[in-house]
């Protein structure tokens, strides 16, 4: 099976840049699974019912999210009753929403990261007892990572090897260079990246970030504005062993018209 897993989506810039070019990408490279970050989807954080539908309406299979996803309290139904839709698996007991959902192609995982990030259980020990105890899971098996860290990141990578066929970290919304298939089968890379306005910090409007570190002053952010970059990442996997043959970095730019 083909995987595409599309960087952090923030913004309208992001859902525009989804809406437009993913149709296309489905086609020329035959996905079989598509999976976006939309935790930033919904004014540069948080999402909303609405942008969660855009994002399907786009092509996306299952979104996954991160620390983010709280933002906006009418997404906290929309969590209970759509399965599409994942919260962190390593959330405290009794927090609305699921980690993971089975497909009909593979069992995608979200993870939240804990170094810099705050204080949630355990994410290699969340994903050793969800291994232990889904009994049906199918071989493919995709972990988004949303974590602040890259050794963090790098550490359950190298903990999930051959126990899970991708290890994709989101977050930062850098795209980094360090894909690669690990020994025993897991593709890996440190971050996704973004899909956001390209003239920005991180999705961002640049002037209101240098401010507030220039003043150390809180204020409210704005999006960026500008051609939307399109950070994502191809994982090719086979289906029986759920082992990786290869992983490679998607990165387009839309240009605005």
């Amino acid at each position: 099976m083909i995987l595409l897993m599309i960087g952090d989506v923030v913004g309208r810039p992001g859902r525009k840049a989804v809406a437009e070019l993913l149709p296309r990408l489905r086609q020329e490279h035959e996905l079989d699974l598509v999976i976006a970050n939309g935790e930033n989807a919904a004014g540069g954080i948080g999402i909303t019912p609405a942008t969660a539908e855009e994002l399907f309406q786009s092509g996306v299979d299952v979104i996954t999210s991160g620390n983010h996803i709280w933002h906006h309290k009418e997404i906290i139904p929309l969590l209970e009753s759509e399965p599409r839709i994942l919260r962190p698996l390593n959330m405290p007991p009794g927090v609305p929403g699921n980690g993971y959902i089975i497909t009909e192609c593979a069992m995608v995982v979200n993870l939240l990261g804990r170094v810099f990030m705050g204080h949630f259980e355990c994410p290699f020990r969340a994903m050793d007892q969800l291994l232990e105890e889904v009994s049906d899971k199918p071989p493919v098996i995709l972990v988004d990572f949303h974590g602040e860290a890259t050794a963090e990141k790098m550490a359950l990578g190298w903990y999930l090897d051959g126990r899970v066929s991708a290890v994709l970290g989101t977050h930062t919304h850098v795209g980094t260079v360090d894909t690669r298939v690990l020994p025993r089968g897991t593709a890996y890379v440190s971050d996704v990246g973004m899909v956001g306005a390209a003239d920005s910090v991180i999705g961002d409007n640049t002037e209101l970030v240098i401010e507030r570190f220039l003043t150390q002053m809180p204020h409210r952010l704005s999006v960026g504005k500008g051609n939307p970059l399109f950070n994502s990442i191809l994982v090719d996997i086979d289906n029986a062993s759920g082992r990786a043959s290869s992983i490679s970095r998607l990165d387009l730019t839309l240009e605005e018209k």
